[in-house]
């Protein structure tokens, strides 16, 4: 349903000691974050190592891992979290696909759905 709105527009960029994007929510109403299972990430088709990501949300930054028994904290819908990889050099000059992947689970569902969007990204040389 959202799934096209999840990599927030123009936000695939380099950092210091990576690289970001922004991600909305891919669900209608905010999850505690304890309640997002996953964010995956592929770069160019290869998987993203978990270890390597980053979740920002409100100036906090979590693991992945830490995001799983984070009970006190939310994603709110339409809020913009920063996803970032940790990657020396950041992403190389030129065209890349990015595909973002997060997986929730909704206390009604009995499966955990997951949400994908692709987009096509530009880095400045």
């Amino acid at each position: 349903m959202y799934d096209k709105h999840i990599i927030y527009p123009g936000s695939v960029e380099n950092i210091e000691g990576g690289w970001r994007l922004g991600a909305r929510l891919p669900y209608y109403r905010g999850q505690i974050l304890s309640a997002v299972e996953d964010v995956a990430l592929t770069l160019d088709g290869e998987k993203v190592p978990r270890e390597n990501v980053r979740f920002t949300v409100r100036g906090v930054t979590r693991t992945l891992d830490e995001v799983e028994t984070t009970y006190d904290e939310r994603w709110e819908f339409g809020e913009v979290a920063e996803i970032s990889v940790l990657q020396a050099g950041g992403l190389p000059a030129g065209e890349h696909t990015v595909t973002a992947s997060v997986q929730l689970r909704i206390s009604y569902l009995p499966w955990s759905p997951v949400t994908s969007c692709t987009v096509t990204a530009n880095i400045a040389g």
